[in-house]
Parts: C-alpha cells; structure tokens; sequence
C-alpha cells in the first residue's frame, strides 16, 4: 500500500490532538513508570525472545494504560504495543493497511530500566498505512519529549512549556563520526564483519535504548545509527523525528523506511553525502539477509 501513496500525505492528528497524546504518555509514565523504577523486584521482571530481552511489569501496564485512553480518544485507530504484540504476533502485518495507527513502545530500554540505569523512554508513533506521520520519544526520568510531524518542525519540548529546534549533525569524516552500531543484535558471520569496521570510527557504544539513541542524533550530539533489528515500536517516531531535523533516513538497499517493513538495514546519517560514504562502509551486510 505504501508505495501507492503520494509522498506527503496530510496528518491525521491535530496539533490538539498531538498535545493529547503527549498527555497521555506522560500521565502513563508517571503512573505506572517511574513509581516502579528502582523499585522492581526479581518476580517483576521476565524473559522475552532472550535472556536479556527483558520485559516488566511497567512495560505491561503502562501499554495497556496508554492503549485504554488512545483506543477512547481514537476508537477507529489500530494500535500496536510492543507487549501486544508479543501475545498477537499478526498485529504487525496489519500497519502496512491501516489508514491510522499507532505504534507503542512502553518502556524502550527495559533492560536499562530493570537494572536501575536511568537511559529509557516510551517511544510512540503515528502511521498511515505504514508511513510515519507523528512521534514522540519521551523522557520520564526528565519530563521532557522530542516530537514531530511530517508537517511540522522537529523539537525538544519540557513539561515547563519551553521547547529548543532539533537539527542533526553536519557531515564528516568517517573517523571523525560518532554513531550507535548494536553490534549484538547482528548475527554470525554478519556481526564477525561489523565488529571489524569498529575502528573506522570515533566512537561507536549503542546505549541499549533506540529511544534516546535517536533523541541524541536529532540533537546533533551522535551522527549515524545502523541496525537490522526493525521493530516498528523501537524506529518509527525516530526515523521521523531524525528525518525531520535534516538526517538521512534510509533502508541500507534503497528506499524510505516504513513501519511495515519489518527486515532490512536501516542507516540514518547527517546527510545524504554521509549516508553515501557510510553506505560504502556496511554494503556488505546485504550479503546477509537480515531476519
């Protein structure tokens, strides 16, 4: 359906609206988030697809908090929670076809949050038949959230009411960048070849966490992420948000990055020059498909 559609479509949320679903992250945070953090017991915490693809009961019950309040305020809307879907896999195949949806990730960076460290957010997005059109990634520990639309400019925004433009770096050399390359989300011989373009770079440590993973490029402080690991909850707002404060976003094989694309590289980079030199760099991870 995506490839159909013209290339900017009209968004479906208010800027009212956008403000509301601000609130309702927030208010979830603060009721059902930070009252646990640092507080969690061994019982509170589970195992997903591996051992350290942790979930908690914070995760679930700031989902289903979140899930209540935009199924009453969008009741035609499809919506896409990360724990949802671990229950009801075929939830993601229905985004590609949904003329609204909207894309949860309750807490991103659980394994942060569950061992105490403060780098975590909830990550929410708004597509059209796959195609991001509104994000926030939330910050509950500051109280503070980058936000955008397809039509609107990229901001950081605090609960105080003051907000700061968003723009991401100017391009560079490749080892004067700094970027988030989660080399353990890669497989075989596929991660055996990253880990050895390590030292093109300045610095190169992902912080576990896409959502500030992708705030820190949208400020301008991190250049480049690549990642294989394509869940729609962990890169929907971002890639937006990144793309709006002038990152180039991009499937390593070409193409604009969708929710409902779920395999694939995805690179954001500075700029288009950048994405092109860095492109060069991981070209060989098409050998691999990824899963």
């Amino acid at each position: 359906m995506t490839e159909n559609l013209p290339a900017t479509l009209p968004n479906p949320v208010s800027h009212a609206q956008q403000q509301h679903i601000v609130n309702i992250i927030r208010r979830a945070a603060k009721a059902e988030i930070m009252p646990r953090f640092r507080g969690l017991s061994a019982s509170d915490i589970a195992s997903k697809s591996r051992p350290d693809d942790l979930v908690t009961v914070a995760d679930s019950a700031a989902e289903a908090m979140m899930t209540r309040a935009l199924q009453i305020a969008f009741p035609h809307a499809l919506v896409v929670g990360e724990e949802a879907v671990a229950d009801a896999p075929d939830l993601l195949g229905k985004i590609a076809d949904a003329p609204l949806a909207f894309i949860i990730d309750p807490i991103d960076g659980t394994w942060n949050f569950a061992h105490n460290l403060a780098v975590f957010g909830v990550i929410l997005a708004v597509t059209q038949f796959g195609r991001p059109v509104f994000g926030v990634i939330y910050d509950p520990v500051a109280d503070d959230w980058a936000i955008s639309s397809n039509e609107g400019p990229p901001l950081l925004e605090r609960a105080g009411g003051t907000s700061k433009p968003l723009r991401a770096s100017m391009g560079k050399p490749l080892e004067a960048l700094n970027g988030y390359i989660p080399l353990g989300l890669f497989k075989g011989e596929a991660k055996t070849k990253l880990a050895t373009t390590l030292p093109t770079f300045a610095h190169t440590h992902p912080l576990r966490c896409s959502a500030h993973q992708y705030r820190m490029i949208a400020q301008g402080y991190v250049d480049f992420s690549i990642t294989e690991s394509l869940h729609p909850w962990d890169h929907a707002a971002g890639a937006l948000i990144c793309e709006r404060a002038g990152a180039h976003v991009e499937m390593l094989d070409g193409g604009p990055y969708t929710a409902a694309r779920q395999s694939g590289y995805l690179l954001v980079a500075p700029d288009r020059t950048t994405w092109n030199r860095l492109k060069k760099v991981f070209d060989f991870l098409l050998e691999y498909p990824s899963e």
